[in-house]
């Protein structure tokens, strides 16, 4: 078997008490979360532990406490093993792909959480300047959904498109309102099984976040980046990030670009990787994992202490 594939969520899996029961049994996950609180200057452990729930949920605080539990966890499994986990590679679903960078030592704990936090306010703040939304589309194929997202643009003189390509018959598209609600009709018009308006205030990885590119480049910029210790699947292209140039040009570009989770998914199978680890809360991949390919249906998800102990059993 292959060097484990790590996995991390993104945007969405976040819940009030995650990590918890990690940080309790773990030196190694409490000090992650002490570091954060440090630098962002207000306790986020105390919010990811406690809630309440609608203030987790704001974009701002959702993405770097996703990161902050997902490296949290991490540690606490490396603490236990007693040494750094050997894997082969790496992806992470949107806010996801920065765990995975700093998985591979592509980027310092510090600087992804400071990247995040930014990412999460401009992402935000973009939300506010244009009204938008996203949508879940299920059981309709994906060339379809695209051709549907370019049409309803079209007759709308507006902007939709895919955001997430998440697994066979889950879709994800973002766009503002007019085009949003055009592509919705459409798409149940063309057989979709179910059409589902998010509970989210901002088009992620559509055009309307174009607004705060400029801004978060330079964030990027400023940030120190180096290559990889092991290959991070691209949302993007689906293909190996290499180098620091590569890195950076994908992580401005994300913000406008779709999550091609399928296709990375099939690209680390195609290349021979067979064994895979969700590291954070929610089990989300795992499950999208069972549906890109059922043989890779029952994937450990590690979003416990006991998750925690029951992995490292495995890996020791």
């Amino acid at each position: 078997m292959t060097p484990p594939v790590l996995l991390f969520p993104g945007q969405g899996a976040q819940k009030v008490g995650m990590g918890a029961d990690i940080a309790a049994n773990s030196p190694a996950a409490t000090a992650i979360y002490e570091q954060a609180d440090e630098i962002l200057g207000f306790s986020l452990s105390k919010l990811c532990f406690e809630g309440p729930d609608e203030t987790l949920t704001d974009t701002i605080n959702a993405q770097p406490a996703l990161l902050i539990t997902s490296i949290a966890t991490l540690r606490a499994i490396e603490e236990k093993l007693g040494r750094p986990l050997e894997a082969g590679a790496a992806a992470g679903h949107s806010l996801g792909e920065y765990s995975a960078l700093v998985a591979a030592g592509a980027i310092d704990f510090p600087d992804a959480l400071r990247l995040v936090r930014e990412r999460g306010r401009l992402m935000k703040l973009a939300g506010e300047q244009a009204d938008g939304g996203m949508a879940a589309i299920i059981a309709l194929d994906t060339d379809k959904i695209e051709q549907i997202c370019q049409e309803a643009s079209q007759q709308t003189g507006s902007s939709v498109g895919i955001a997430n390509d998440n697994c066979p018959g889950q879709v994800v598209i973002s766009g503002d309102e007019a085009g949003l609600d055009a592509a919705m009709s459409a798409a149940k018009e063309a057989g979709a099984r179910k059409v589902v308006r998010l509970a989210v205030s901002i088009a992620a990885h559509s055009s309307l976040m174009g607004a705060v590119e400029d801004e978060f480049a330079a964030a990027v910029d400023a940030a120190t980046i180096r290559q990889p210790a092991y290959p991070v699947i691209a949302n993007i292209s689906a293909r190996p990030l290499t180098t620091a140039e590569e890195i950076r040009d994908e992580l401005v570009g994300q913000l406008q670009s779709s999550v091609k989770w399928t296709g990375s998914m099939q690209r680390l199978i195609a290349d021979g990787y067979d064994n895979f680890i969700e590291i954070g809360p929610g089990g989300v991949l795992a499950g999208l994992m069972k549906r890109i390919d059922r043989r890779f249906r029952r994937i450990p998800s590690i979003g416990s202490w006991e998750d925690v102990e029951v992995i490292v059993s495995k890996l020791a």
